[in-house]
């Protein structure tokens, strides 16, 4: 008998039902314990897939860099400034100007200090097929996904990728917290 594991709509119908199933009955609620209790998992089978490999540990990322490039963009662009301001108040014109100010300053940031990338080299909208093993950090797969790869489906965004980085150095002594030093004028 081979057995298809639930969809995840399924497997949260099931929850919800088993949730007020063991509040209702006891006898119910004790099986349930025994099971999540049991010292050994079942051996896989052809009904049973075999457990999905553990996933890697996080790793905590540093971040210089980040605020470094945060720096960057309030330099040349004056990002947070604009980000933080409440634009509700203002006319389109006036927020279509401002954003063209820091559009081109974000962009001079990314050209002056990344080489960017396409992740994928067909054309948006071309039809490509994701083998076995695909890359999924690379490409994420949207839309009705069912079963197992390959699958083939609309690209309709290549990715982008760091090709290269050239961040500036910095003294010791720069603290990149922060962003923008306060100005006074005399």
């Amino acid at each position: 008998m081979n057995v298809n594991p639930p969809s995840m709509l399924s497997r949260l119908s099931i929850a919800l039902s088993s949730f007020f199933k063991i509040l209702g009955n006891s006898d119910f609620a004790a099986r349930v314990r025994a099971l999540n209790d049991s010292p050994s998992s079942p051996t896989p089978t052809a009904a049973t897939p075999p457990p999905a490999p553990a996933a890697p540990p996080l790793r905590q990322a540093a971040p210089d860099g980040a605020l470094q490039l945060l720096g960057l963009l309030q330099r040349e662009a004056r990002f947070i400034d604009f980000i933080q301001e409440d634009v509700a108040a203002y006319a389109d014109a006036d927020i279509g100007a401002a954003a063209r100010v820091v559009h081109e300053g974000c962009r001079k940031v990314l050209r002056d200090n990344f080489t960017l990338g396409v992740v994928r080299d067909e054309a948006e909208g071309s039809r490509v097929t994701l083998p076995a093993g695909f890359d999924a950090a690379a490409v994420r797969i949207t839309g009705n996904v069912v079963g197992t790869a390959p699958f083939t489906g609309c690209l309709t965004h290549r990715g982008w990728q760091v090709v290269d980085t050239r961040l500036p150095k910095l003294s010791e002594k720069h603290d990149l917290r922060i962003i923008a030093p306060a100005e006074v004028e005399l």
